[in-house]
């Protein structure tokens, strides 16, 4: 099969190649997918787990790329809940080969299964950026009804969804962006728009929530517009401040295979939108980690057609 693979850490994008890799194995409990569709998180080479397995040994050449939309090809001794040949989308294991190629081999559980009505394309940009959105508004800073969350990035993956998922629970959700994201972010439901580059974030007033997928400065001024009692989240690094009679949170997403299938269901009746930037080949898919923040949404590759 066709792969992307990296072996050098040190090389960056320009170290992704497409090479040729044998049919991954299905170990107990693991699926092979037909991969269709792949997305990939623009860090995820300097991550340690593209390198090393749990046990710290060198694991290149690594496949990198950590969701897809695809069919399963083959279940591995004793693999329940998923048949040969159903559609399904989700997350691979950050420390396994991943999603940039033609199959991957996947634990069950990190699986949901996709209806027949709902493109590849659209689904693999679903798992990491929804599931993040999810956790990090529901699970780590309980927002509910009548709060007001900031959400960084909001025309990217994840802060697309998280704007959505945000107001549908009926909170005031001010999105953040650079300038040309205003549009977006507005007709995707934000009730305001910050311009990062322009707009003093004291101007969000008050917030309940701060979910940050940025980091750097962005995320130490965010401190200062929680309220007492308030929560920020991120999913760059650790808070380096703590909101004054607040908490700061900092994790990484987990795969969830239950929430999957309830952000599923939202896509198909049209409560929820993934924001897909441009849809690119396998071929190209080391230009379109180099390229990825120059369009909204989230970058897809297409592996397969159909």
């Amino acid at each position: 099969m066709q792969a992307i693979t990296v072996r050098d850490r040190d090389a960056g994008v320009g170290g992704l190649t497409l090479t040729d890799r044998p049919y991954p194995h299905a170990a107990e409990n693991d699926v092979v997918v037909r991969v269709h569709a792949a997305g990939f998180t623009p860090g995820e080479l300097d991550w340690p787990a593209t390198w090393t397995d749990r046990a710290g040994r060198d694991r290149t050449p690594s496949i990198p790329g950590h969701e897809l939309s695809g069919v399963v090809a083959e279940l591995g001794y004793g693999t329940t809940g998923l048949t040969v040949g159903q559609r399904v989308f989700g997350l691979t294991d950050w420390a396994r080969d991943g999603s940039l190629a033609e199959y991957t081999a996947v634990e069950a559980r990190n699986l949901a299964p996709l209806a027949a009505d709902v493109d590849h394309t659209v689904a693999a940009a679903l798992p990491i950026s929804g599931l993040t959105a999810w956790q990090g508004l529901f699970d780590h800073a309980n927002l509910t009804t009548g709060q007001t969350v900031l959400v960084h990035g909001a025309a990217g993956g994840v802060g697309s969804i998280a704007v959505q998922l945000a107001r549908e629970v009926g909170a005031r959700v001010i999105g953040t962006g650079r300038a040309g994201d205003r549009d977006v972010v507005l007709g995707l439901g934000a009730h305001a728009f910050l311009d990062l580059d322009a707009d003093d974030l004291r101007h969000a007033g008050d917030v309940d929530v701060v979910l940050d997928v940025i980091g750097g400065d962005v995320l130490r001024r965010s401190a200062e517009v929680v309220r007492p009692g308030g929560t920020l989240v991120s999913v760059a690094v650790p808070p380096p401040v703590r909101p004054k009679d607040g908490r700061a949170v900092f994790f990484v997403v987990e795969p969830d295979r239950t929430r999957l299938a309830h952000l599923a269901r939202r896509l198909r009746t049209g409560r929820l939108t993934p924001l897909v930037g441009a849809v690119r080949p396998l071929s190209e898919t080391a230009s379109a980690f180099a390229r990825h923040r120059r369009t909204p949404g989230k970058t897809i590759i297409q592996v397969a057609e159909g």
